[in-house]
Order: structure tokens, then sequence, then C-alpha cells
């Protein structure tokens, strides 16, 4: 997952409007998203070679997604940082209990960040910051470095989130579009990671095309106040043409 841009608790029906562009080498299998065989509460798509995922939820009302963070050339951590999502997903620990959690283990993985919790608390973390905590409503993004970084596309997408924001009724396939982008930010604007010019170009729009690696999938994740989640997935194409599209709706309760 590679540009997420969400509003915690600024629109009077959905405490939470999530839209997330999945970026991956297109050789990387995965499957698309629905409830797991083995932990059906979850639903989520799957990286099929960690086994774990980039963005899900649970019928107990559980989130988390995962960004990777770019640092130029790095030593792969041990373990696939789908795990960081996936065990949240899978357990019953509180977010402030996996936060104690991830600090023990952060070591073991890339550089990350994490979104996590339920509608009523979400948390930050990230083994590249020295600091953690609990989101504070308000509109988010998270791309390849740490939160609400102002990378062009970030600022961008955000930009794009609240002019929707300001109407009653959302629609999904307006907020889908936020993130089609394909052209490019102007080079004073891009970030210095450690890539090339060249690449830091390439990468720079919310939607990215190219032979081998570019954006797999959108995800769009709309958390109605009276704990429903309508869940849309639209894949594509190495080319960028969309492929399979799927729609879930669930009833996303934490335990009493």
């Amino acid at each position: 997952m590679c540009l997420i841009v969400f509003s915690y608790r600024q629109h009077p029906d959905y405490p939470l409007v999530l839209i997330a562009n999945r970026d991956e080498y297109h050789q990387r299998a995965a499957a698309s998203a629905d409830f797991w065989g083995d932990h059906p509460q979850i639903l989520a798509g799957r990286d099929l070679e960690g086994m774990g995922t980039w963005l899900g939820v649970t019928d107990a009302g559980r989130f988390a997604a995962v960004t990777n963070f770019r640092e130029g050339i790095a030593e792969p951590g041990e373990l696939s940082r789908g795990h960081l999502t996936a065990n949240f997903l899978k357990g019953s620990q509180t977010a402030t209990q996996y936060l104690d959690e991830l600090n023990a283990g952060k070591s073991s993985y890339s550089g990350f960040n994490l979104l996590f919790g339920d509608i009523h608390g979400l948390y930050y973390f990230s083994n590249r910051s020295a600091e953690s905590f609990r989101l504070q409503p308000g509109l988010h993004s998270l791309s390849n470095h740490l939160l609400n970084s102002p990378w062009p596309k970030a600022e961008h997408a955000k930009q794009q989130l609240q002019l929707h924001l300001a109407s009653a009724n959302l629609e999904s396939e307006a907020l889908i579009g936020i993130l089609q982008r394909r052209e490019t930010f102007p080079d004073e604007l891009l970030p210095n990671t450690g890539l090339s010019l060249e690449q830091e170009r390439t990468l720079s729009p919310p939607f990215i095309v190219t032979p081998e690696y570019g954006t797999r999938c959108t995800t769009l994740l709309l958390w109605h106040k009276s704990e429903t989640v309508e869940f849309i997935e639209q894949s594509y194409l190495a080319d960028g043409t969309p492929a399979e599209r799927k729609s879930f709706q669930l009833s996303a309760r934490p335990p009493a």
C-alpha cells in the first residue's frame, strides 16, 4: 500500500472515509479482497507470498492498513510487513497493547507505517519515527514517508477529498476517482528518498503505471456511524486498465 488518504470524524454520517492505492510489483501474487477462509472474521486482500495483507477490516470493528517507508536501498526485514496488519486483525488485544507489541518487534521489519484500531480510536505507528500516537479528528494522508508528510500526491489527494466531504451524499465512484491521477508532478516538488530523479518522477502520481510495478488496486472504505462498512476494491491490470471490482457490506461492531 503506497497512498492512503482519509477523513477521520469530519463527516456527520461517516466517521471514517478512506481511499487507498496499493502499489506493488505485478509479479507478486495476491488474492483480491474477500473473507479469509482461515480467519472468516477478516475482510481483506491477501499477499500470497507473505500471507498478510495491506488493508483489512473485521466484523468486530478492527481496522489496519500498512504502507512501506521509502528509503532507497534498504536491507529487507526478517518478516513481511503484511503481518503487521494481519496480526492485529486476527487478535483481540487492545490498540495500546498492540503498540507495546509493535515496539518490541519493530526491528524485524523493513521501514513501515501502520494505521490500526477501530472507529472509536485510530492509532499510528512507524518504525522510522520516535513517535506513535492516537490520531486526532481531521483529514490525513499516508504515503511512503511519515503521516501527513507533504508529498505532492498526498497533498493533491487530501485537497480532492476535502471537496467531496462538503457533500452530504458521498458517491463511491467519485471517491475512487480521487486516486486516479497519473500525471507526474514538477521536479521541484518531488521528495528525495534516495532514488534517482527519474524514479521519483515515476512514483510521484497517486496512480502508477509501469510494466513491472504499479497500482494494483484502489480500496474504498465508507464506515457509517451505524457501524456498517461499505468496502469496495477495484483491481487493475498492469497497463492500468480496470479489472475486477468487488463490493462488500458488513456490520463492524466491537464486542460489548
